[in-house]
């Protein structure tokens, strides 16, 4: 599964209301950090399919999400269980450092 485009209008159904863990990647098309995680998260999409949810937010697009979730530099990741934020990691890092981020905080 690849991950989730997410907007604000959809961000409390695909993120908040998931029956499974959710990671929110908050990104935008200029920054350079945001596309080297890019590839990574969406191989890790496919390896954690019906376990872990993946979606992206792009912050240029989507405002409202990032300013709630206090989002002050990007990427910024969020994993979300249950609606409530669990674990949150800033900046880019290898994808063998997200999967430990990701199965921490699962």
């Amino acid at each position: 599964m690849a991950t989730v485009p997410v907007t604000d209008a959809t961000f409390d159904a695909e993120v908040r209301q998931s029956d499974i863990p959710v990671v929110v990647d908050f990104w935008a098309e200029w920054c350079g950090p945001c596309k080297q995680i890019g590839p990574a998260l969406e191989e890790l999409s496919d390896e954690y399919d019906g376990k872990v949810k993946i979606v992206k937010v792009n912050v240029d697009e989507n405002p409202q999400s990032p300013m709630q979730m206090g989002v002050r530099g990007i990427p910024a990741l969020f994993m979300f269980k249950d609606g409530e934020v669990v674990s949150n990691k800033i900046g880019a890092a290898p994808k063998a450092a997200l999967q430990k981020w990701i199965d921490e905080a699962v």
